[in-house]
């Protein structure tokens, strides 16, 4: 693994930040490059082989503890022991005990307990002059020459690796930008922590005082806008709410949204136009150049339009990170909240939202490249409620019908968003009755489940692509899935309408109803009649759809480019197979 070092005095003065343990006397020197990768290893190497301290350390138990350490000379040398194997670490008297602390398993506390044990302190790999004449002083009162000569070999097939040992490092010149940081740290770094653009804003804003680091994580007093927002409308019986994945970088770009606004209208004031005019944006470029007046200018407005983000959702029946159809889609909608402040209360308001979402979700415009969806719908739709132009997002979204039919997975964003209509338009549980509001959707499991069921399919040879579809799935709870089983739902049916001794038996009439409210016709699924059941409620679904896009599906003879690639993981990944 590579190093990498950016030169100092460049266009962006970064804080520097001290290599763990290092000298303090080291603050008043100026540093000449700044270590980007590989901030560990060197922190562990320098600890370790040249502080010639104790080191503070962290056990696989998550203990804070002193250890030093040390290479056991013989196991080194033997071919049949792993190396890793010879390295030891005792505690900060030197002494290993057993775990009640009444036996001494190894005691290194001197010098000539450590010649005597052919354990060599890691801490003096550089300088190992002196302690090869205090371990042959101690050896030369025997005739135990072979012991001297284990450590001459030891010496040049271990310790010389140390001082000749080579780690590439990929040196920056101070006139770098950081955009070339980042992307250069992206194509070398494969593993360890990113360095992304909230860790370059943080060096940034250090050195004029700002710990953004603890604005987002917090400390032991206060809670950070990361767990605020992990907690944000949080369930009683849930991990987390709705935005607890908003990212670090996610909040930084709703930002960079509203100032990069900013400079816009201010260069309208001033007579650009056109191409003069400096972009909306919320791209790396502009989190990168993010001033640190203006994060304090907008941090809290954003912050209070990401919790208003999660109150929206709700409204639309989407409760959990996994029904969530575009992570992505949360950015733009926080901004848009977070400008139009308690407009978005309105009827009319609330509903050209609601139509701008759902266009942007059976569009499925927000998968990838979203960078500049982002920013125009953060200039467009606030306008639009203002009585300007549908935006592009709205206007864009074309929705086939046959859509509905390739819906199999949950990677599908479409897909999570039928399931989130149904339940908005009062999908009732067919055992209970329930309305899947909040409460009941966490207490009792519901998920997504077929209606005619697999086992019963598989039996009369239909393709999983033709059963598996949206179309043959709705919200169901947990005991009423384990109810249906694999049987007809002729049979299903009735067993709800029987009940058991633990279940009573559910109203026929009622039951109707509870089917009718998940856009099934009941006449239709008690005759089994799987061909029809598709096709009515394909039909029914895409008017579902269409209600809620405020937009007719596209029933034209022009068939849309490609093929259904539509898959679980395992399978797309096995497509990837070389043969």
């Amino acid at each position: 693994r590579s190093l990498m070092t950016l030169d100092t005095g460049g266009s962006v003065d970064f804080k520097p930040r001290l290599i763990e343990g290092a000298p303090s006397a080291s603050k008043s020197m100026p540093p000449q490059s700044l270590l980007l990768d590989g901030q560990q290893r060197m922190t562990s190497m320098y600890q370790v082989t040249l502080r010639g301290q104790v080191v503070e350390t962290v056990t696989p138990k998550k203990k804070k503890v002193k250890r030093w350490f040390y290479i056991d000379i013989r196991k080194a040398l033997d071919p049949s022991v792993d190396r890793e194997d010879a390295i030891v670490g005792l505690p900060e008297d030197r002494v290993l005990r057993s775990a009640f602390g009444r036996e001494v398993i190894s005691d290194l506390s001197t010098p000539d307990k450590e010649y005597a044990s052919m354990m060599f302190p890691v801490s003096q790999v550089f300088d190992w002059d002196q302690w090869q004449d205090g371990f042959d002083e101690y050896w030369s009162t025997t005739d135990d020459k072979t012991t001297r000569s284990e450590f001459r070999t030891f010496k040049k097939e271990i310790l010389d690796n140390f001082k000749s040992y080579r780690v590439p490092v990929i040196a920056l010149d101070r006139a770098t930008s950081k955009e070339a940081v980042c992307v250069v740290f992206e194509k070398v770094n494969t593993g360890g922590k990113p360095l992304d653009a909230f860790e370059l804003v943080t060096a940034m804003y250090a050195a004029s005082g700002h710990e953004l680091r603890k604005d987002w994580y917090g400390d032991e007093h206060t809670k950070g806008r990361h767990r605020r927002f992990t907690e944000a409308l949080r369930p009683a019986d849930a991990e987390s709410g709705i935005i607890a994945n908003v990212a670090n970088t996610d909040f930084l770009q709703a930002i960079s949204l509203f100032h990069t606004r900013d400079r816009r209208r201010l260069a309208e004031q001033q007579g650009k136009q056109g191409k003069d005019l400096p972009a909306v944006t919320g791209n790396r470029h502009a989190l990168l150049n993010l001033p640190l007046e203006a994060y304090k200018q907008y941090e809290h407005q954003v912050e209070a339009g990401f919790i208003k983000a999660a109150k929206f959702l709700h409204t639309l029946h989407i409760y959990r990170i996994f029904d969530l159809p575009y992570q992505s889609q949360i950015v733009p909608l926080a901004a848009i909240l977070a400008d139009i402040g308690d407009a978005w209360e309105h009827d009319a308001n609330r509903a050209k939202l609601v139509q701008w979402y759902w266009n942007g979700v059976f569009g499925e415009l927000y998968g990838s490249a979203v960078d500049t969806r982002i920013a125009r719908d953060f200039t467009e739709v606030p306008a639009w409620l203002k009585g300007g132009p549908e935006p592009s997002t709205v206007s864009e979204t074309i929705f086939r019908p046959d859509r509905l039919k390739s819906m199999r997975m949950r990677l599908s964003a479409a897909y999570k968003g039928v399931n989130a209509l149904l339940m908005k338009e009062g999908a009732r549980d067919i055992r209970s009755g329930q309305k899947f509001d909040h409460t009941v959707f966490f207490g009792e499991s519901v998920d997504i489940h077929h209606i005619f069921p697999q086992d019963w399919c598989k039996k009369r040879n239909i393709p999983p692509q033709v059963y598996d579809s949206i179309i043959n799935k709705t919200p169901l709870s947990f005991r009423t899935n384990r109810i249906i089983g694999g049987v007809a739902p002729s049979v299903y049916l009735q067993k709800l309408e029987l009940g058991d001794a633990s279940t009573p038996g559910v109203n026929s009439k009622n039951l109707n109803n509870y089917l009718i409210s998940h856009f099934i016709d009941p006449d239709v699924l008690r005759r089994d009649a799987f061909e029809e059941f598709m096709e009515d409620r394909q039909q029914q679904l895409l008017a579902l759809i269409e209600q809620a896009t405020c937009k007719t599906a596209y029933k034209g003879d022009v068939q849309e480019e490609g093929e259904d690639v539509e898959s679980d993981a395992d399978t797309t990944e096995a497509g990837l197979t070389l043969r």
